[in-house]
């Protein structure tokens, strides 16, 4: 009986470490180095598999995350090089920068701020309230680009 509890309990633990891979693996891909700019730091990329989901898990971490997506078929397509900047209600601009993946994420004190991003010359506004403690996601979605184009960045979600 002790056998069959042992082997049991082995592969209980095999199961969920087979399992946990995947995660656990990106969880260890390295995040760019946070940089800053004022009282803002920030961090920029998530191009590639592993380097996306290494952003989404550390979303969480950050007041504000940004993600930039352009539709298209059969999946919408991540985008890079973004002209990004965050204002507050009276117009200080607290970053000002262009995003090297579709994820930007910042820190940023609480408060109001309007973000613009500007993507081969359409641009995007939205506002956001940072609160403390709290995580707070923009998506900025674009039309599709012209079919005869090159896509910029395939996302497998």
């Amino acid at each position: 009986m002790k056998s069959k509890l042992t082997t049991l309990a082995a592969s209980f633990i095999l199961n969920g470490l087979i399992a946990a891979a995947p995660v656990l693996s990106a969880d260890a891909f390295p995040l760019p180095p946070e940089r800053a700019q004022g009282e803002v730091s920030f961090i920029t990329g998530g191009i590639g598999d592993d380097e996306a989901t290494a952003f989404k898990n550390a979303a969480p971490t950050y007041p504000l995350e940004l993600l930039f997506v352009q539709k298209a078929r059969p999946t919408d397509e991540y985008l890079a090089d973004v002209k990004v900047t965050i204002r507050d209600r009276s117009g200080k601009l607290w970053l000002d920068t262009t995003a090297e993946g579709p994820f930007l994420l910042a820190k940023l004190p609480a408060g109001k701020y309007q973000i613009e991003a500007d993507y081969d010359g359409e641009r995007k506004r939205q506002s956001v309230e940072i609160r403390a403690g709290k995580h707070q996601r923009a998506v900025f979605v674009w039309a599709p680009h012209d079919e005869s184009e090159e896509p910029v960045l395939s996302s497998t979600n």
